[in-house]
């Protein structure tokens, strides 16, 4: 299956071109390091390019001060992180090993060269999506989760950096690893905490505070402009940011979860084109934000808009849950759809305890050798189903219809029917929910004869029940009678994705009669930026 890059040790020695060096020359200054001086601390902002002339860097345990890896950056490499492109922070610090020379070009040059001269944009991009890579494989970084299966403030940050392809690692509460970083930080090794680096603990943790110290969640100026504002980072969301930026429009994609929405979730897409070994949501929406990002479009995240209104002058206004508020000459909304919360009795006791609505590595790790339920007769649900069943004793899909053809693709029923370790109930529904501090038992009812029984089991997964994010549009646009998003015909508008309000676009699972399919979503992400142009430049 496809990931979100390449193999670094197939990338350790792919140099630049003398052409890219001297570029890089004409912008940029020599700077001379010590052996022993630090180049990059975490936190601190990504805001060079180092090329490496001469000498020697390493990266170092942030806990310790040691060196971390046996590879080291020497003359002809290059030091940065993917983070770099969206103008944010340090994961890891980096010293000079000896006396080290190195060119130093700032971010917004190396930016613009990168957009004048693709070939170097493809070297770079490429060793630093490999990086990214083996970070996430082998669990390098200055993040670190101790106690994630025995608090849910632990487990939230957890679900937010994984979701989001950020490096952490996750220590066991009372294992010798904890024992030993909590010893470095100066904290209580028994009570479960969320480290930043030796020096920074977080109290209260947050995938906000998180996002600050990752330099995710930018901070705006109070109405900051911006050509178009993107409000969602779905497929569809992420799709009209990289058209965005390639159309040259300066562009913020604003999302308040995790970039790849519901369709992040997925761990398998098999059926998406030039992807025949499949890949997962995350990874294919990830490769879209960097590439939107290659381009000029921000993100930020996790942020969410409360409110929209449109000025006098014809703008529109959005503001934050924090309390900013930026301006757009067009607005793009592509929230997409979430599960509802079902009315199933103790559903709110357990959820990030038990009750779950997306299946990742993370909620496959709470599961494992034991037995998982999922509501839902969809894609999203089968693919779960097969997901979860790698890890699971075993994996029961409750679908309340009679079939699954009218809901999930054919090849992905056949694959569940032919399962030993998945098991399709028809007709069942859950209305009960049992345990202490987390789930231990379902109660299903069976709908044909009002039967009912009890399942032991540590995780549920609720993927049915799907209602449109539009509450934050204000009235500004129709919405159909479900909440869904208006456009085209229905609204007298000149394109499939024009509201009844000009200026304000919709796509994606959102938008009232769309196919609600990934390769549709980036279909309309992508196509919807033309009638955006059009609009700002009438």
């Amino acid at each position: 299956m496809e990931t979100i890059g390449r193999d670094l040790r197939e990338m350790q020695r792919v140099p630049l071109a003398a052409s890219h060096v001297s570029a890089l020359r004409a912008v940029g200054s020599v700077v001379d390091y010590a052996e022993g001086d630090f180049l990059s601390r975490p936190g601190e902002p990504i805001d060079r390019f180092v090329y490496v002339e001469d000498g020697e860097i390493e990266v170092v345990n942030p806990f310790t001060d040691e060196r971390l890896l046996p590879a080291t950056l020497g003359p002809t490499q290059f030091m940065s992180e993917i983070a770099f492109l969206s103008g944010g922070n340090w994961s890891l610090p980096m010293r000079a090993a000896r006396d080290t020379r190195v060119l130093e070009v700032p971010r917004a040059d190396m930016l613009r060269l990168m957009s004048q001269i693709p070939e170097m944009s493809d070297i770079v991009i490429t060793v630093l999506s490999a990086r990214r890579r083996r970070q996430l494989e082998s669990r390098d970084s200055s993040l670190v989760l101790i106690g994630e299966d025995a608090n849910r403030d632990v487990r939230r940050v957890a679900g937010f950096v994984s979701r989001n392809r950020l490096p952490f690692s996750s220590l066991a509460l009372g294992s010798d690893e904890a024992a030993a970083i909590a010893a470095n930080c100066g904290i209580p090794a028994e009570e479960p905490a969320v480290i930043f680096g030796r020096d920074t603990v977080i109290t209260d943790p947050t995938p906000g505070k998180i996002a600050r110290l990752l330099g995710l969640n930018h901070d705006f100026a109070d109405d900051q402009e911006f050509d178009v504002l993107i409000v969602g980072g779905g497929p569809a969301g992420v799709a009209a940011g990289v058209y965005a930026g390639a159309e040259g429009l300066n562009a913020l994609v604003i999302e308040d979860t995790a970039i790849g929405g519901q369709a992040g979730t997925s761990s398998r897409i098999e059926n998406y084109m030039g992807f025949p070994t499949g890949i997962s949501g995350a990874d294919l929406v990830w490769r879209g934000e960097i590439q939107a990002m290659k381009f000029g479009t921000q993100f930020a995240m996790p942020r969410r808009v409360t409110m929209l209104e449109e000025l006098d002058s014809g703008r529109f206004c959005a503001t934050f849950d924090n309390g900013r508020r930026v301006s757009a000459g067009a607005v793009v909304v592509a929230t997409g759809v979430q599960y509802r919360r079902l009315p199933i009795e103790r559903l709110a006791d357990f959820e990030g305890a038990g009750v779950y609505y997306a299946a990742t590595e993370m909620e496959a790790r709470y599961c494992r050798d034991s037995e998982v339920l999922i509501i839902g007769g969809g894609n999203s649900a089968g693919q779960a189903a097969m997901f979860l069943c790698r890890t699971a004793a075993h994996v029961r899909l409750l679908v309340r219809g009679s079939s699954l053809a009218s809901s999930m693709s054919s090849y992905l029923s056949s694959r569940l029917e032919a399962d030993p370790a998945i098991t399709i109930e028809y007709g069942a529904e859950v209305t009960c929910l049992k345990g202490d501090d987390a789930l231990e038992q379902v109660t299903i009812r069976n709908a044909n004869d009002g039967t009912e029984r009890s399942v032991d089991a540590c995780a549920l997964f609720v993927m049915v029940g799907a209602a449109p994010n539009t509450g934050w549009l204000s009235g500004l646009v129709e919405l159909d009678d479900k909440g869904f998003v208006l456009t085209g015909d229905a609204v007298g508008g000149a394109s499939p994705y024009c509201t009844s309000r000009p200026g304000i676009f919709a796509v994606g699972d959102v938008r009232s009669g769309s196919v609600k399919r990934v390769a549709s979503s980036v279909g309309e992400g992508s196509v919807v930026i033309s009638r955006v142009w059009e609009f700002l430049n009438r």
